[in-house]
């Protein structure tokens, strides 16, 4: 597939959707979605409002050859659905660690697709990671019931700032081993 030669990331299969790298042709749904109050609450770095010109830049970044995260689009276009129903992204934080983020469109909340596009990243490992963590904000828990219900476990309590909120919030952290 061309795009895969270009990102050099794989597309991840499962029964509802596939994961794909993200597209600079996404930029219109991404922004929509993105734009979303409810969205952009539950997130430390996409700020709300959106500005002009945010996700265009994002998508520059994520989609260069020298980018730090691997970003893919839940594609349900094979099902029947919308071709991006939220974005699941691995940064690399170490060789052999990445820390897991994801949103999805809330019109696809408590459907269960969060957890498994979670579940088939972890699974597919791309990066080859000997573990995963992951962060979620405290005042959302079903973000905290999808990453256990992938198997990570609780390893303490931190804050992040987000940008929308424009303050600091407190954090479940979370890690998943993936090798021995």
């Amino acid at each position: 597939m061309k795009q895969e030669s270009i990102t050099g990331q794989a597309v991840i299969e499962t029964e509802r959707f596939h994961l794909r790298p993200v597209r600079k042709s996404d930029l219109g749904v991404i922004e929509m979605f993105a734009g979303d109050k409810r969205v952009a609450m539950m997130t430390s770095n996409i700020p709300h409002p959106l500005p002009p010109g945010a996700i265009a830049a994002f998508l520059d970044r994520v989609t260069a050859p020298d980018r730090s995260e691997d970003v893919w689009a839940i594609d349900g276009s094979a099902d029947g659905e919308r071709e991006i129903l939220g974005l699941i992204s691995l940064k690399h934080v170490m060789d052999y660690q990445s820390e897991v983020g994801y949103w999805v469109a809330p019109q696809f909340w408590n459907t269960g697709l969060a957890s498994e596009a979670l579940n088939a990243l972890v699974k597919a490992n791309p990066l080859g990671s000997q573990s995963m963590v992951a962060s979620v904000f405290q005042d959302n828990p079903a973000s905290a019931k999808v990453v256990t219900n992938a198997g990570f476990a609780l390893i303490g309590e931190s804050e992040t700032y987000s940008v929308a909120r424009n303050a600091s919030v407190d954090t479940w952290d979370y890690v998943q081993r993936l090798t021995e």
